[in-house]
């Protein structure tokens, strides 16, 4: 369930306690993440990106339902399953350049089904516009974007008939997290100008710079370490998208922070110590995946 905006952190949390734990959840999850992805067993990470994925969307429409906001979510998880399902299969099979096709038929799948299942609801005034409007957007806003990990597990060509993209993935998620480290750092320690005060009251201009600084940092670091498995990089490329992916990761956190404060929580969820729901632990990920991909796919010109 959502934590609501009145349910106030334990007066005995301190920020070092609680970045203990964001620290140690975070590290526990993606490092079985990678460790799933990085042994070869495509149907476990399959049912990896399946359950928080779909534990995200359910997350965004009980959000919608704290404030009272109309949606189909069983109608939003079952077509959410099919998209995730569906890409696995097509993208092992044909990689990310022969699914587009599938998507597309996955969008209109989307369409009509959502629209299909308005026909048998009550028409009241702007209700279906506003139903059939949450419910595509949770599917586009979460699932959508998160599955732009599958592609890059699979953007790049096997190996002995071996996924590589598992490199690309950990580096994703590596210089994703540390931006959220360096933001969370430096706005505890120096913070003092807001960033955005009208959508978070945390977020500072130096926590920004420092999510900067530190996915830099990262992204430099795991390419010395890494040359031969990030072998499409460069210096270059690694500074340029060290920096990208931090200003990513920055708006993906105060993308979800707009929506928890439409729908008025805190959190999407509980169940994870320190962080909250699993949309917010893959909040940041849901603009830096597709940034990386496309990155990939039109800068480097990835085959």
């Amino acid at each position: 369930m959502p934590v609501t905006l009145e349910q106030a952190e334990p007066r005995t949390a301190t920020p070092r306690s609680i970045f203990f734990l964001r620290f140690v959840t975070t590290v526990a999850l993606w490092s079985l993440a990678l460790l799933i992805a990085f042994s070869g067993h495509e149907f476990l990470f399959t049912a990896l990106i399946c359950v928080f994925g779909l534990i995200a969307l359910w997350e965004f429409y009980s959000m919608l339902d704290h404030r009272e906001l109309p949606n189909f979510k069983i109608t939003g998880m079952i077509c959410g399953a099919v998209m995730l399902g569906g890409s696995f299969y097509y993208f092992g099979k044909m990689g990310p350049t022969g699914s587009y096709d599938f998507e597309i038929a996955v969008l209109l799948f989307f369409l009509l089904t959502v629209f299909g299942r308005q026909m048998f609801a009550r028409l009241r005034h702007d209700e279906p516009l506003q139903t059939m409007a949450y419910t595509l957007f949770g599917l586009l806003y979460v699932l959508w974007l998160f599955n732009f990990t599958t592609k890059i597990l699979y953007l790049t060509p096997r190996a002995n008939g071996a996924v590589t993209g598992q490199f690309y993935l950990l580096y994703l998620i590596a210089v994703t997290k540390f931006s959220d480290m360096g933001a969370y750092l430096t706005g505890s320690a120096i913070g003092r100008h807001l960033m955005t005060p009208h959508i978070s009251a945390k977020k500072t201009w130096e926590g920004f710079f420092g999510a900067l600084v530190l996915a830099l940092l990262c992204s430099l670091v795991l390419f010395k370490l890494m040359p031969g498995h990030l072998a499409m990089l460069s210096w270059t490329h690694a500074t340029v998208l060290g920096l990208l992916l931090g200003f990513a990761a920055t708006i993906g956190d105060l993308a979800e922070s707009i929506i928890k404060r439409s729908t008025g929580v805190k959190d999407s969820g509980n169940f994870l110590p320190g962080i909250g729901g699993a949309l917010d632990l893959i909040d940041s990920l849901l603009f830096t995946a597709p940034l990386l991909f496309f990155y990939l796919r039109l800068v480097i010109h990835v085959p």
